[in-house]
């Protein structure tokens, strides 16, 4: 069967190559024919162009197996891996996932595994938010400064430049800061 590959990781520091071995494995066991392979490092919440390709080419009937690591690498809710996978179903492409042999059962029992294993993941990407957001809490409360440092800047420099006409972006490229926001009036 031809089969594509869909890899994806959340950050520009992390990389796919951890999920391509075992879907390459997985391919050779089950005896799929790897004809594409589609890999991004980016946010399932941003514009996802290998996303794009990938659908693309299942609706032109390019493959017909996509083969996943994990089903969360599809979307980061239920309702978005549900659609895709049922999308693709309707299209005649099998989705395969690594991390969830349940995927690809047959008969009536599928739709229900889909909806409760997306539902599942859906919650684990929640309480990782919820931790993310107490060791946020539990740091302010021991004290800790959390955001960007805070940056010494010459004021009467600062004021200097506005005063002979010099526009808030070319001060914050002067002095090497972003704008963040800062209006002209903020300086008089």
């Amino acid at each position: 069967m031809k089969t594509a590959l869909y890899l994806r990781v959340s950050t520009i520091e992390q990389s796919t190559e951890n999920q391509l071995p075992d879907v390459e494995a997985l391919a050779s066991r089950r005896g799929f024919d790897i004809v594409q392979t589609f890999s991004e490092n980016v946010s399932a919440v941003k514009a996802r162009p290998e996303f794009e390709k990938m659908i693309a080419g299942a609706h032109r009937g390019k493959f017909d197996v996509l083969l996943v690591w994990s089903l969360d690498r599809l979307h980061r809710s239920m309702v978005g891996a549900l659609q895709t996978v049922l999308d693709l179903d309707r299209r005649g492409v099998q989705v395969v996932s690594y991390k969830e042999p349940w995927l690809d059962t047959g008969g009536p029992v599928r739709s229900l595994l889909v909806a409760i294993f997306g539902w599942v993941a859906e919650q684990e990407r929640l309480r990782i938010g919820d931790r993310t957001k107490a060791g946020l809490d539990r740091a302010r409360r021991r004290g800790a400064r959390l955001g960007r440092p805070r940056v010494a800047l010459d004021i009467d420099r600062l004021v200097a430049l506005r005063a002979e006409g010099m526009s808030m972006s070319k001060i914050a490229a002067e002095v090497g800061e972003g704008t963040r926001g800062d209006s002209p009036r903020d300086l008089k």
